[in-house]
């Protein structure tokens, strides 16, 4: 059976569609609420200002729109994205198996180092919530911010090269 995806004019595999910011969050506080917000600035190596969760391992969280759309349908209309606790909400972005790619936020490049596992907070949002984002890395990924600047709702989203270059 032959291979009916398009190549681009090398002969390549054609990129990944682009996808979008859908939404944004701040922690103030560890275990704080998450504040919505329309937009944010990243700090290389540091993660994003005002957050509670600076520099270290996870500077940076983001979920799949879809994952939640595909959760609404299971465990009813009271889910939402702002439960998983995380900063970025994508759309049309994939981001199982991603530890090692490199995610552009608008102008921004996030190093994915690995999978946010749900834990016991998602139950006390809405019970069943942790084992619902359990399987398929549904509760996120989290990375390292490789160039900072300023990402907004609407921004565009794409995955780069799978490593970080100069790092």
């Amino acid at each position: 059976m032959s291979d009916t995806r398009s190549t681009g004019s090398d002969g390549s595999a054609p990129p990944d569609p682009p996808g979008r910011v859908e939404a944004l969050w701040v922690k103030r506080a560890r275990g704080g609420p998450m504040d919505p917000a329309d937009a944010v600035t990243l700090h290389e190596g540091r993660g994003i200002e005002g957050n509670a969760d600076q520099g270290g391992w996870r500077q940076v969280t983001v979920i799949e729109a879809e994952v939640f759309e595909a959760l609404a349908d299971r465990l009813g209309p009271d889910v939402s994205p702002a439960m998983r606790r995380a900063n970025v909400l994508v759309r049309g972005i994939r981001l199982e198996e991603c530890r090692g790619r490199i995610l552009h936020l608008g102008k921004c490049r996030i190093e994915m180092r690995g999978e946010t596992r749900p834990c016991h907070q998602m139950d006390e949002q809405l019970p069943g919530l942790r084992e619902a984002l359990d399987p398929g890395w549904g509760g996120g990924a989290f990375g390292r911010v490789l160039d900072g600047g300023e990402i907004a709702v609407g921004d565009p989203t794409r995955w780069g090269d799978s490593r970080a270059a100069g790092s």
